[in-house]
């Protein structure tokens, strides 16, 4: 069954179809709108920086650099899509949860294919995507009764990751020379350790969530 403002009442969906796409009005937003196009534009970019990125094997040639393009592009539409659905009241469920899977798909990808090149230590993308599937397992898994959208501590964490990764993919170190890399690590371990706490703030604050309704 569809009420009349486009939301299938059915079983209580989460995600209407029907609705506004960019316009700003309190009617409901259609789960296709802008905002979440871009976001889904931005999950089909990252396959696209991966080949670049290991097709380039390494050489710090221009390969690199378009793969480093891409993923900035990418990262940069994060904060597009979020403007766009706050400013015109575009904000949706579905976007509430596929914008942090987003955001996982594309630096995940950035996180492996430099451990393949042997850029980064394996142990660091596996922590880093331990936690980020457990957290987006976990929210899933939650779906039903609520959706969790990203923390404070999760946004902190995305941009110190953004920015670790770029400096990382960008070869700038042909330029200033090899201090560059002693830069690239500290800022990766401040990502690392941002990953981690806010995954451990995650659970704390599932843990007082379900105290607070048993």
């Amino acid at each position: 069954m569809t009420a009349s403002d486009g939301t299938d009442t059915t079983h209580g969906a989460k995600f209407p179809w029907r609705g506004r796409l960019l316009r700003k009005g309190p009617g409901p937003a259609s789960t296709a709108n802008v905002a979440n196009i871009i976001t889904v534009v931005r999950i089909l970019m990252a396959p696209l920086f991966f080949v670049l990125l290991l097709a380039d094997a390494g050489n710090d040639g221009p390969l690199r650099i378009w793969a480093a393009v891409v993923f900035v592009v990418a990262i940069v539409t994060d904060s597009a899509d979020g403007i766009i659905a706050r400013r015109q009241n575009l904000v949706t469920d579905f976007g509430k949860l596929v914008d942090p899977i987003a955001d996982k798909v594309l630096i995940g990808g950035a996180l492996v294919a430099l451990s393949i090149l042997g850029e980064l230590p394996w142990y660091v993308t596996v922590l880093i995507m331990v936690r980020e599937i457990g957290i987006t397992v976990f929210r899933f898994a939650v779906l039903s009764d609520r959706v969790i959208p990203a923390s404070r501590g999760g946004k902190i964490k995305t941009v110190l990751q953004a920015v670790a990764l770029a400096a990382a993919l960008f070869p700038w170190w042909e330029l200033v020379g090899d201090w560059a890399h002693w830069v690239n690590g500290i800022l990766m371990t401040a990502a690392f350790l941002a990953t981690v706490l806010s995954g451990i703030d995650y659970l704390y604050q599932a843990w007082k969530h379900n105290r607070t309704t048993a």
